[in-house]
């Protein structure tokens, strides 16, 4: 399955989340190529559900754990953490109910927008978020993250003048 395709997938099983990350960097321009999906998701009780059952269809995984250690992917476990990085039989999945230097899903959603995404309609962080999210990370990938949003960002201001 593509990174698409697991978008899709939460969004057709009903999941409320916001595209965060590499692949919502993708979607406003950036070159940087990803191999996981990145997204933070709404802690209500109906959409932990939600997340949970695709996990488990999906048969996700921490992503570092050996694969005999003994793991359940469910509500509990949903709430029980924070940052979830998952392998799955889609592919690599990052989930998260909190994003360092931007907030919980409250603060995603209004820092997003909606984006057609191959016939969907879906929540993408928005550049300014994805900048505050990338100096809060400040990793090396992020800070040459950083320069690309900020230029693309630049472009889309310079260009509404």
């Amino acid at each position: 399955m593509s990174l698409t395709s697991m978008v899709i997938g939460l969004e057709d099983a009903g999941v409320k989340f916001v595209l965060i990350g590499g692949l919502a960097g993708i979607v406003h321009g950036s070159p940087r190529l990803t191999n996981d999906v990145d997204v933070c998701y709404d802690r209500s009780p109906d959409n932990l559900e939600r997340l949970a059952g695709v996990l488990a269809e999906w048969d996700a995984y921490p992503r570092d754990f050996p694969r005999d250690l003994p793991w359940e992917m469910d509500v509990r476990t949903l709430k029980a953490s924070t940052v979830l990085t998952l392998q799955t039989s889609e592919g690599f999945l990052d989930v998260m109910a909190e994003v360092p230097g931007v907030g919980g899903y409250e603060e995603c959603e209004a820092g997003s927008g909606w984006v057609d995404f191959s016939g969907h309609h879906i929540r993408v962080l928005g550049l300014p978020s994805l900048i505050a999210s990338k100096k809060a990370a400040d990793r090396e990938k992020d800070r040459a993250d950083i320069l690309i949003f900020e230029r693309i960002l630049q472009q889309r201001v310079s260009s509404a003048e």
